[in-house]
């Protein structure tokens, strides 16, 4: 079977990963607007049936609040202490106005009523009657009994109508607000119903609500108050049939939603508990109802899908070729063709990993070389550190470099120990094993000392020199610590080894640029075994009187930059760094004889540096005295550096920028001459340095600025004079010439040409004078 080519499998797997993200984003949308649909039915069914319980229960706070105005009116109270006969005639007018006030048509109100037991009496719409002679007297004194004082309870319409009025009620059931009398005596003897018919609350709740709800609302006994179908109203939630009043007795919580069966359909619940009376209010909704809507959702989710999935595979298509665009490229760059590739069962990256493979393989070694000497570059960065032969500023940049940045950061107080091998009398060791031995040292202080409390020793014979240091700010604390740790050092190396060493404690210190004064001072500390004996610790601040090593902090930087600077012929640097050079030296407390080492040693210095690069002393200095003796009798610090600069340093500048004048027209020369002779070879400025023994960067500034342009620039122009020179004295072809001045193709060389001269070759040479025949095969190869 014929291997399918890297293209097909693109193609292949863009195609199949394109369809995925359009069927995972339809099925989401799907589910999710499904859901979303749901969601904001379930809210706007809690909405209506909120709305539905703030309208409702507005009327009953305005029933109850008028009725409130009535129990507690001075008429009402004077009215239950009367029996209300003929010659009560004016209390009861005044009490049937007070009643007559209450029923409004917002409140619904149709009947109100008042007994009174005691003295045997009831009030309500249609007259004053006896309560004995009632025939629902028994049914009306028993809403006494009820524990509460203010209360809504249903109750039968018939209740309220006398004989005369027998079926003028138009609703079963009235929704009845009772009021024990009298409210201010613990003895109730009477009663103030305010009756609404449940039926003229049903068309205020259902001209709010939608085609779709049937809105329930059940007492706090679970019985009905409202139902679409008004027979059912009065009767228990469980005999009614329509909802299972045990999944709604589960229900925790004032207000939520679930799901039930309704004659074989299923059906979404929303229901709400009132605060005010203990009521539910319930919205059924079929949940068939809502699918449709899902249904509709789902076919327009189902088309874009597949439209979306056509310019799925269609960019997957255009895709994938782009994308094998750059393989296609590779693979011709590298001679290959996918005929060839076929034949051998070999795939395109296959071919391309075995070209780079041997380029990986170089990589990796060089890796693995470059691994092998970073701990050599750290040991010779460390061993430097400790000279001093760093600065301030570098030190810590190497530090970081080195992967000190931690303990640069967290280091409070640290010291240098220096450790050496006292001798091999009495051991199984010879001297030819004193490297062995301090290597195996040296691993042990690894082993034994925690990277976060040291440095990477350092082996510099014949001592082991390492820096410790730890967060601790109390010196004498670190002291104590520090002590205890170099004696188990000495402990365990004695163990394990059978050798006896002794250790030098540099003075606790807390700024890293004071590590070469340590590093002295713990050398200075070993160099009293000769007193104390072997296999011992010593602190250096037994040695003096606790005060750090004496170090004239000379700036050896700057001497050699200014060194630098006077072989380089730079006035103007040389001249600032002498300021700050000899304010390095007079800014440290010396005494003035003190103050003599550091310029002695800098005169030194001078005079070796001029020795060295063979300048007499009779070139700068014709008189007859010594120059210490000279330098030494300067009182001030301002003479002392003029004294420098007028006598040493400028005269030194002077020689130098003579000699590098010399020297720069020299390279110039040479350089211009390796061009004349060899500017047909694949001539470059590292070859010409190579030539001449310099560096590839000095030659280049030099020619820059005798010849006022750059090697490349140079070359280029030299090769255009001598194409120019052929193509006005002999035929050689306009191809032979761009290739024996070194261009890829001939084509390269007829557009630099161009832009040169202006012209192309073959117009040059037509102009100048050349060979037609010959200009005429130019002009073809042009």
């Amino acid at each position: 079977m014929r291997p399918l080519s890297f293209l097909s499998k693109l193609m292949i797997f863009t195609f199949a990963i394109s369809t995925l993200p359009v069927l995972f984003i339809g099925s989401f949308s799907y589910l999710t607007s499904t859901k979303e649909i749901q969601k904001n039915v379930n809210q706007s069914k809690m909405e209506l049936i909120s709305q539905i319980n703030s309208n409702v229960e507005r009327k009953l706070t305005t029933v109850n609040q008028t009725l409130n105005q009535v129990v507690n009116s001075s008429v009402l109270k004077r009215a239950l202490d009367s029996p209300l006969n003929e010659s009560d005639f004016k209390l009861y007018n005044d009490l049937r106005n007070e009643i007559r006030n209450m029923q409004s048509f917002d409140t619904k109100l149709e009947d109100v009523v008042l007994l009174n037991t005691q003295q045997n009496w009831m009030i309500k719409n249609s007259g004053l009657y006896r309560l004995d002679s009632y025939k629902d007297q028994d049914q009306l004194i028993s809403l006494l009994e009820n524990s509460d004082s203010n209360s809504w309870v249903l109750t039968p319409s018939s209740w309220y109508y006398s004989e005369e009025s027998v079926g003028a009620s138009k609703c079963s059931y009235s929704i009845s607000l009772i009021k024990k009398l009298p409210t201010n005596k613990l003895h109730k003897y009477g009663l103030a119903l305010a009756n609404i018919p449940a039926c003229t609350l049903q068309g205020d709740v259902y001209s709010d609500s939608q085609p779709l709800d049937d809105i329930i609302i059940l007492d706090e006994h679970s019985r009905i108050l409202l139902h679409p179908d008004a027979s059912l109203v009065g009767m228990p939630l469980e005999d009614s049939g329509f909802i299972d009043g045990s999944k709604l007795s589960l229900q925790a919580g004032n207000s939520g939603q679930f799901t039930t069966t309704i004659n074989k359909k299923e059906y979404s619940v929303s229901f709400l508990r009132s605060q005010l009376n203990g009521w539910v209010y319930l919205s059924v909704t079929s949940i068939a109802s809502l699918t449709k809507e899902s249904n509709k959702i789902g076919l327009f989710t189902f088309y874009i899908c597949a439209i979306m999935l056509l310019i799925s595979v269609l960019l997957a298509w255009i895709g994938s070729r782009r994308m094998y665009t750059p393989i296609e490229r590779l693979l011709n760059q590298l001679g290959q063709r996918k005929p060839g590739l076929r034949a051998r069962h070999a795939n395109e990256f296959q071919v391309i990993g075995e070209q780079l493979h041997h380029l990986f393989q170089s990589k990796s070694q060089l890796e693995r070389e470059i691994n092998q000497h970073i701990r050599q570059v750290r040991t010779f960065s460390l061993s430097q550190a400790y000279q001093g032969n760093y600065k301030k500023s570098e030190l810590h940049t190497k530090l970081e470099q080195f992967g000190y940045g931690r303990q640069l950061q967290d280091w409070k107080t640290m010291a240098v120990i220096t450790l050496s091998i006292d001798s091999y009398e009495n051991s199984a060791y010879e001297k030819e094993d004193l490297n062995l031995l301090l290597f195996a040292t040296h691993n042990m202080i690894e082993e034994l000392v925690s990277p976060d409390n040291r440095f990477t020793p350092v082996i510099m014979d014949p001592f082991i020199v390492t820096l410790i240091g730890n967060t601790e700010e109390d010196e004498l604390a670190f002291h104590r610590w520090l002590y205890a740790l170099t004696e188990q050092l000495q402990q365990e190396i004695n163990r394990c080894l059978k050798l006896q060493v002794s250790i030098g404690l540099s003075l606790p210190f807390h700024c890293f640029h004071k590590i070469p004064i340590a590093y002295k001072e713990g050398i200075e500390a070993l160099k009293y075994r000769i007193k104390l004996g072997t296999g011992v610790i010593i602190q250096f601040e037994n040695l003096n009187s606790g005060m750090h090593y004496l170090k004239l902090n000379y700036p050896n930087h700057k001497e050699n930059d200014l060194m630098d600077a006077i072989k380089l012929a730079e006035t103007d640097k040389a001249k600032e760094l002498v300021r700050s050079l000899f304010a390095s030296i007079f800014s440290q407390e010396l005494s003035p004889q003190e103050y003599q080492i550091p310029l002695t040693r800098l005169l030194n210095n001078l005079l070796i540096m001029m020795q060295e690069s063979g300048i007499g002393l009779n070139q700068i200095y014709h008189a007859n005295g010594s120059l210490f003796e000279e330098l030494l009798e300067l009182p001030t610090v301002a003479e002392i550096e003029d004294w420098f600069w007028s006598v040493i340093i400028n005269p030194l500048i002077k020689i130098f920028n003579s000699r590098q004048n010399a020297q720069y027209q020299n390279i110039s020369e040479k350089i211009i001459d390796l061009v004349q002779h060899y500017y047909d070879t694949d001539l470059t400025l590292e070859e010409c340095a190579s030539r001449l023994h310099y560096n590839a960067n000095y030659i280049s500034s030099i020619f820059r600025k005798e010849t006022q342009s750059y090697f490349s620039e140079y070359l280029t122009m030299y090769r255009f004079k001598m194409a120019k020179k052929w193509l006005e004295e002999t035929d050689m072809p306009v191809k032979d010439i761009a290739a024996r001045l070194r261009y890829n193709n001939s084509q390269n060389f007829i557009r630099s040409f161009r832009k040169q001269e202006g012209m192309t070759p073959g117009q040059y040479r037509e102009l100048h004078g050349g060979s037609k025949h010959t200009d005429f095969l130019d002009e073809i190869a042009e």
